[in-house]
């Protein structure tokens, strides 16, 4: 039975809601470096971080995976199927972009001025979480969610944080998504400002035969705002992976 490999994104991983739907293959829940006590590599960048994780799923004798990447854990599932397409069966892009947003060196400079200026002015993680999460959510997302994708951004080490938002702005993969083969699921949130429908919509006319779901009302964390329509989605997708 394929494994399949959740990457996460920037506020680390809250994935508990999205593990029904994946019974009963088995789950490698992988940290990017720096997160969950992972170390942190001597360079980081997407082709460091798709050398670990090719790494890691030699060191437990994985040969293939369904890959699931969230926000910049997208990214790193695009990197990765783009580099070891012999590894990656599926693919499920959500909430994710081809490229960081703008081309413009000003514009990643100003982005991540404002990212770290928390930081820089003394707050803590747990600070960042609270002021960030709950604006990324749709009201009435159910509180116990709202509390545990907190906690998990809130335990992110500051550096690791600040280097994957730092390697976020060297990512550019928009002229590559033709290349993908695996079969690919894209979806996203209707109102999310990150990764907005008409990009996705892009995405899924550039990857040969992807399929793209947008669940109404959500924001970047469908998982958590409309745990029901993305674990459908995603059942979906993978049992016609395994049965196609």
């Amino acid at each position: 039975m394929t494994t399949i490999t959740l990457l996460h994104g920037i506020g680390g991983a809250s994935w508990r809601p999205l593990l029904p739907a994946l019974a009963p293959a088995p789950v490698l829940d992988w940290p990017l470096p720096g997160y969950a006590g992972s170390p942190m590599l001597a360079e980081s960048s997407f082709a460091a971080w798709s050398g670990a994780l090719r790494d890691r799923l030699e060191a437990e004798d994985i040969p293939r995976v369904d890959l699931i990447g969230h926000s910049i854990g997208g990214m790193l599932a695009q990197d990765f199927a783009l580099r070891f397409p012999e590894r990656v069966r599926a693919l499920v892009l959500y909430a994710t972009t081809p490229a960081f947003g703008g081309r413009d060196p000003a514009f990643a400079e100003a982005f991540l001025r404002d990212r770290l200026a928390p930081l820089d002015a003394g707050h803590d993680m747990a600070a960042l979480a609270r002021e960030g999460i709950p604006a990324m959510l749709r009201p009435g997302t159910a509180p116990a969610l709202v509390e545990e994708a907190t906690a998990a951004m809130a335990a992110v080490p500051e550096a690791a944080y600040r280097a994957t938002v730092r390697t976020l702005t060297t990512f550019n993969r928009r002229d590559d998504l033709q290349r993908i083969a695996a079969p690919t699921l894209i979806i996203g949130g209707e109102k999310d400002p990150l990764a907005p429908p008409k990009t996705l919509e892009r995405m899924r006319d550039a990857i040969r035969g992807a399929r793209l779901v947008v669940l109404p009302g959500c924001g970047h964390l469908a998982h958590l705002e409309d745990p029901a329509g993305f674990n459908a989605a995603v059942r979906d997708f993978l049992r016609g992976v395994r049965e196609g």
